[in-house]
């Protein structure tokens, strides 16, 4: 029942012109379906959305053994199966494996955003994704995670492209960011009322916004002096 109260919960959240998707597609003629990798919610909102308004039904896969902690995982998990209750979507959860990825990482915990860290941590996950969709019987694959620009599509299409070589399921490499994607991704981030982060969810990504908000927070204050005293402000 809860479950069931969430779902209209963000259904009673829906904007009026939900379903008006800017993008019009089929997928190529020869897929015999789609999975479709998730990483949360406000990065997948404008695709499903689009996939629903074209006939397009997917299996959501949700497979980030990235995200951190744990916590933050299960809010974004559930809030994706509560977007996928609403449209009907059948849905996956991969295996949270940390222990699989921090291997996968190690040696580039320290580097930022868009780096071989990044580019190792899609390779892990959209290989998860082609197997899944091996072992499901479909011959197609995509990703939301470009959605966001803190990711580097480029990287998330690379790593697609090995998934693809490695287990001869079709990566499908939608852009979707173009054609008035991305302002809709927005739009409805802010209309729902998703749970939204500044960071990609791994822990090393958390610690490298926070040192960028600390660095932001100095240099805020330091353009902005204390006012002299004796002008009815306490200075500290």
């Amino acid at each position: 029942m809860a479950d069931l109260a969430q779902s209209l919960q963000m259904q009673e959240h829906l904007p009026a012109d939900f379903l008006h998707t800017p993008l019009k597609l089929a997928l190529p003629p020869e897929a015999s379906g789609l999975v479709l990798h998730c990483c949360c919610a406000p990065c997948a909102g404008a695709v499903l959305e689009c996939l629903k308004a074209n006939n397009i039904s997917p299996v959501v896969y949700f497979y980030n053994p990235n995200i951190h902690p744990r916590r933050e995982y299960e809010i974004r998990r559930d809030e994706l199966i509560e977007m996928c209750a609403l449209f009907g979507f059948e849905y996956a959860v991969g295996d949270y494996g940390v222990s699989e990825w921090l291997a996968a990482v190690k040696g580039h915990e320290d580097e930022p955003e868009r780096s071989t860290r990044c580019q190792l941590c899609f390779d892990l996950r959209m290989l998860g994704t082609a197997r899944f969709a091996k072992e499901r019987g479909i011959n197609l694959f995509s990703s939301t995670m470009a959605t966001s620009r803190w990711k580097s599509r480029q990287q998330v299409d690379a790593a697609g492209m090995r998934a693809m070589q490695m287990t001869g399921v079709s990566y499908w490499g939608q852009d979707w960011r173009k054609k008035g994607m991305a302002e809709r991704r927005n739009y409805l981030v802010r209309e729902i009322g998703f749970y939204n982060q500044r960071y990609c969810g791994c822990v090393f990504g958390r610690l490298n916004e926070e040192k960028t908000r600390a660095l932001h927070s100095r240099k805020n204050k330091a353009a902005d002096p204390l006012p002299p005293s004796g002008d009815g402000h306490e200075v500290k």
